[in-house]
């Protein structure tokens, strides 16, 4: 599902999303803006690249951070609940990862943890590895990332809000 078809099912459902983006960058966010009506759902995103904003803005436990790392299905669940939270959202995106072209965080380049939390305390978290340059990991992380929501959106219906 594309962002716009993402943006549609939202509006239909009076529904809200926010995100949180670490190797995404903004890129996740500016998909969503780049949609006519998109101020109807899309609340807005934290790009937080550094560790502490992770934890001092998003709520991510230092301790999560340090035991699992900065590129771990814990973190990225941490991102997307503590954007939900810190926004009011009824959908929460998180996304970090490796996009390279060294390691990080232990992790191989190409490495993308993505996370989407919902009502109902609903959590969906996958690492995925994408081959390509530092850019196409980025896009494919973005991909990913609405996929993901898009699966989510369908799994719950409309039984929705907050």
């Amino acid at each position: 599902m594309s962002s716009t078809a993402v943006v549609q099912t939202l509006i239909e459902r009076a529904e809200k999303v926010a995100v949180a983006e670490s190797l995404t960058g903004g890129l996740l966010a500016a998909e969503f803006v780049a949609v006519p009506g998109t101020s109807a759902v899309f609340l807005g995103g934290v790009v937080a690249y550094d560790p502490v904003i992770k934890s001092k803005v998003l709520g991510v436990p230092p301790e999560t951070i340090e035991e699992y790392g900065v590129v771990s299905p814990e973190t990225a669940i941490g991102l997307a609940e503590g954007v939900r939270g810190l926004l009011g959202a009824d959908w929460g995106v998180g996304t970090t990862g490796a996009a390279g072209p060294e390691p990080h965080g232990g992790r191989e380049p190409g490495t993308v943890c993505l996370a989407v939390a919902g009502p109902g305390g609903r959590i969906r978290v996958e690492t995925r590895v994408f081959a390509g340059s530092r850019e196409d990991v980025r896009r494919h992380a973005v991909d990913a990332a609405l996929r993901l929501l898009t699966e989510e959106l369908a799994a719950v219906g409309g039984q929705g809000a907050c």
